[in-house]
């Protein structure tokens, strides 16, 4: 999803978002989606407990509205602090508090990485 259709859809249907923040330039980003997120089992659990966004944070053409102010990609990815790539930004659903789970993983790496980073960061068993 665009990050402006995941806040949309998070009204209905609150869940935490995971925002994929990637360059074109990025080999392990472009590893992260041939492996990691075409594994069945992560496709599932991505699925059933975040909206999902993919963000490029070297995008400052395609703007969005978010909290009243304009942002592009960029700027968004700099908002929320990106500095390497990959890297997976968790927000509660509230939209309030972020944690950042960086770096390539595997399947069972990044599942187990996120659901680690889900409990410690915002008390939440997944």
């Amino acid at each position: 999803m665009k990050f402006e259709d995941a806040v949309a859809a998070n009204e209905s249907n609150p869940k935490m978002f995971i925002v994929d923040v990637y360059t074109d330039w990025c080999g392990w980003c472009k590893k992260m989606d041939k492996e990691t997120f075409t594994d069945p089992k992560v496709i599932a659990y991505i699925n059933e407990n975040f909206h999902a966004v993919k963000l490029n944070a070297e995008d400052s053409q395609r703007t969005f509205e978010f909290g009243g102010e304009e942002f592009s990609e960029a700027q968004m990815a700099a908002a929320m602090r990106v500095r390497s790539y990959p890297n997976f930004v968790v927000i509660e659903p509230s939209m309030k508090n972020i944690a950042q789970l960086p770096g390539y993983r595997t399947p069972d790496q990044f599942m187990e990485g996120l659901n680690e980073l889900i409990e410690k960061a915002f008390r939440i068993k997944p």
